[in-house]
């Protein structure tokens, strides 16, 4: 997600840096955001040539190089401790006037801003992954959000082409909440034995007009993703959420998705 987001505002024109946790990780995701980049060049996607893009982009492992920008969207894993370390760190070294973004599907806002000395200029953006080709950012507001940082995300999300939808600081917000229940209805399903991953996905495509079925989006957004997310519906909304065991078992066993080259699909 972290390399997608960094594309998304490269290729219109802003100037991106991607701190990660170490040297490695670093040097992957300027690996990945250099590849998306050209592919979208090579498509006709993007008109500005490769070097001027990158000659905007630049990889560290230190927060202190975000200390000029205006914007930093954070995008680690879903895990409320990391994200909530992680974001205080980054407030320590941005500017007072600067705002940070949690790139978050499914956790409290609110509750992540506690960690903040700034949590007026703090809020939601939940980007899509792909993120290049979504047209969609979900725009979270919590409690103590303030109408400028939410006028500010109105703007770039704009500025991306893309189209925000403003939700208030709920589990699961509008498009997980809505999402994961289908997706979890369908695992129920495929584990009844009603109908196979490829003819459920088909139901969706074909009968309500969804680009990707919700088994299909499960395995590129990630099983284990899709797990946290689900437990913690679970734990905030009430049974309707609760994980179904064939997502347990596959995530146990590693079958994780297109990540993993196996989910509900075999992607080898």
């Amino acid at each position: 997600m972290g390399a997608g987001i960094a594309h998304a505002f490269l290729t219109r024109g802003a100037k991106v840096v991607v701190v990660e946790r170490d040297e490695e990780a670093a040097q992957g995701a300027r690996g990945r955001v250099e590849s998306s980049v050209e592919a979208s060049i090579e498509r006709g996607a993007v008109t500005v040539g490769l070097e001027a893009i990158l000659n905007r982009f630049a990889t560290s492992t230190d927060y202190a190089d975000f200390a000029f920008c205006d914007l930093v969207v954070e995008a680690v894993p879903e895990d409320p401790t990391l994200k909530a370390t992680a974001l205080a760190a980054v407030e320590r070294e941005i500017s007072p006037h600067a705002y940070l973004a949690t790139n978050t599907s499914s956790l409290s806002v609110g509750d992540l801003a506690q960690s903040l000395a700034r949590p007026e200029n703090f809020l939601g953006l939940h980007f899509f992954n792909p993120v290049p080709a979504s047209t969609l950012i979900e725009v979270v507001v919590a409690g103590r959000t303030s109408p400028e940082v939410l006028a500010a995300a109105r703007q770039w999300v704009h500025a991306l082409g893309k189209t925000a939808v403003v939700v208030r600081d709920a589990p699961g917000f509008a498009s997980s909440r809505l999402g994961v229940a289908i997706a979890l209805e369908a695992m129920r399903m495929l584990e009844e034995g009603v109908a196979s991953a490829e003819d459920i996905d088909n139901a969706m495509v074909l009968g309500y007009k969804h680009p990707v079925g919700p088994l299909r989006t499960t395995d590129i957004v990630g099983l284990d993703v899709r797990l946290g997310i689900a437990e913690y519906l679970h734990k905030t909304l009430g049974e309707r959420f609760a994980p179904p065991q064939i997502l347990r078992d596959k995530v146990a066993n590693g079958e994780l998705g297109r990540k993993t080259g196996k989910g509900f699909y075999d992607w080898s």
